[in-house]
């Protein structure tokens, strides 16, 4: 049993769609970030700077942090979607969503959905920044049908969710053909869907 410590975000939902994709059972403990349960102490002790993901695999009791680090332990446990051939350029992509991709629309997402109309600088710079990963993503995804290879691997678990909320973007997915074709692809997986709803079983999601 692996039991997963979250909360109903982007890496959040990284997590919950990996342990379908793979079929491990889990159970889910919602972390409250309103009600500050990140900085509980009994938390701090298995993510150190407070921040969510974190599973605890209870089968070796081993609890690991950061949505990046738990993706490779699951592929690795798993034998699923970080296959030995392909792994440098898994390790490439899902870094660049580690370091890049999540971060920048991370700050998308506070100065242009959250806090609009008090940083024209910070609403600026983040949606230039924005745009860029989705042309670069758009032109990678024209010359292959995944992120880090042909199939479809933990790089693409790690970046569908940001994607999913391209309605605060207002960048519009659908003038990227390439990067809607993998949206809507990835979206269709059932796994996707279940790890998509799993704090919400309405939830479905958005359309490019």
């Amino acid at each position: 049993m692996i039991e997963l410590f979250t909360a109903d975000t982007p890496n959040g939902k990284k997590i919950s769609i990996m342990l379908e994709e793979i079929g491990h059972e889990y159970k889910v403990t919602k972390v409250d970030l309103g009600n500050n349960d990140q900085f509980k102490e009994e938390f701090i002790k298995i993510s150190p700077f407070s921040k969510i993901p974190v599973i605890t695999d209870h089968e070796n009791n081993e609890s690991v942090f950061e949505s990046g680090a738990i993706l490779m332990y699951l592929g690795e446990k798993s034998g699923k979607f970080y296959d030995q051939s392909d792994r440098l350029k898994i390790n490439q992509w899902l870094m660049a969503q580690m370091g890049t991709i999540g971060p920048m629309i991370g700050q998308h997402h506070q100065f242009h959905h959250y806090n609009p109309g008090k940083s024209e600088f910070g609403e600026e710079r983040y949606f230039k920044i924005t745009k860029r990963i989705y042309q670069e993503l758009d032109s990678r995804l024209n010359v292959s049908d995944f992120l880090a290879s042909e199939k479809y691997t933990i790089a693409d678990i790690a970046t569908w969710p940001w994607i999913a909320r391209h309605e605060w973007h207002d960048i519009g997915l659908k003038n990227f053909k390439n990067l809607s074709r993998w949206y809507s692809d990835i979206s269709k997986r059932e796994a996707v869907i279940k790890g998509y709803q799993f704090m919400n079983k309405k939830d479905l999601p958005p359309q490019p």
